[in-house]
């Protein structure tokens, strides 16, 4: 499922409360607050969500808030960190009426068996993908992150932590030559906390708007958030030697506003990364692939054994790796998966799909018996 980004206003963001400009306030969303204001409630931004209840930012200070008015049975729908949130707070308890509608957000699919997607953070302006370095990269994993982000709205920016761990400059540039072919038209910034390289360069991204920092356990993302706050706010343990993994040591989603600017959302590692409904992010995470195919002799190519295919001649041809190829196609076998189980038409489709090519399988075999008439 797709958010994407509605156009943001030129209105002068001081129209609003000026505390909340800090955490991403402006004209534009107080046109959106404009039918709460009439109705004595305030805005504040959610800094955090834990059991029913959430901790909003307002012109007042952080309030503690009660959600049981935005807990709708749909998981997509439910109040986020990230969200503008219309707060009563002359009630008792003090309940969040309402939230805004949301520019961006970045959602997964849950790792239940049941078909729900789960939201991760809202109002996203860049979704900061953390990647140690002090393991061997998975770039299939480093790809389906970037479906996630570009399907949700906000621009991917790759941060390589832990560079220090790289013993000299020309392994570094070779690795991050490898996640840039992963990522076409993704920034992709090597940094090291311990040393500082690479962090003012970082500071500056996330400088405008709000971040998303994502990421699996271990990839260094409470210690990148300490030092882009300047504090240590988030508490780290160290990597196991062994594997270069790590405990979840940020346990909840938590939006930081950061001294030079901007906010910050720091999230719990990722164990799962499963898409949801993500077929334009990873047509984006592959777009040399998606280009090649529209010079395929046929519209529909699957890119295996019809003649005149395009993406078979590049894997052929060694400009296309093909390890990219079998990435992209996994995505999309999941991506479909995850759709077709809350969409009836497209199983019907999947399975009608199934049937011939097992038809087709099937006269195949015979003829190579001898076997057709």
């Amino acid at each position: 499922m797709s958010l994407s980004s509605s156009p943001r206003s030129s209105s002068d963001a001081t129209a609003a409360p000026p505390f909340l400009a800090a955490y991403g306030w402006d004209g534009h969303w107080a046109a959106e607050f404009a039918p709460h204001a009439e109705q004595g409630l305030v805005p504040g931004r959610v800094v955090r969500v834990d059991r029913g209840h959430c901790d909003v930012i307002t012109a007042e200070g952080t309030v503690r808030a009660d959600t049981a008015f935005v807990t709708p049975h749909d998981p997509l729908r439910v109040i986020c960190t990230g969200d503008w949130a219309a707060v009563d707070l002359h009630g008792d308890p003090r309940f969040v009426r309402s939230y805004l509608p949301r520019r961006t957000a970045f959602v997964r699919s849950t790792s239940s068996k049941r078909s729900e997607g789960q939201i991760l953070a809202a109002n996203v302006d860049h979704a900061i993908i953390a990647v140690s370095l002090a393991v061997e990269l998975d770039l299939g994993r480093i790809e389906r992150f970037l479906a996630l982000a570009w399907e949700s709205g906000a621009q991917p920016v790759i941060v390589l932590t832990k560079a220090d761990l790289v013993p000299d400059a020309t392994g570094l540039s070779y690795l991050v030559q490898d996640v840039e072919t992963a990522a076409p038209g993704v920034q992709v910034l090597p940094v090291s906390s311990m040393s500082g390289a690479g962090m003012d360069v970082l500071a500056a991204v996330v400088a405008s708007g709000t971040s998303v920092l994502l990421g699996v356990s271990g990839a260094g993302k409470s210690t990148l958030a300490n030092a882009l706050t300047g504090e240590e706010v988030m508490e780290v343990r160290a990597a196991r030697d062994v594997d270069g993994k790590g405990r979840h040591t940020t346990t909840t989603r938590n939006l930081l506003a950061l001294p030079g600017g901007g906010v910050l959302i720091d999230t719990p590692g990722l164990r799962g990364v499963g898409l949801w409904d993500a077929q334009t992010g990873v047509g984006q995470v592959f777009s040399e692939i998606e280009e090649l195919s529209r010079r395929c002799r046929f519209h529909d190519c699957a890119h295996e054994t019809e003649p005149g295919c395009a993406v078979r001649a590049a894997v052929a041809d060694g400009s296309l790796p093909e390890r990219r190829l079998e990435s992209y196609r996994k995505l999309l076998r999941e991506n479909q998966y995850i759709v077709a189980k809350t969409d009836a038409r497209l199983r019907a489709e999947i399975r009608r799909d199934w049937r011939r090519k097992h038809a087709e399988g099937r006269a195949a075999m015979e003829a190579k018996r001898g076997r057709v008439r």
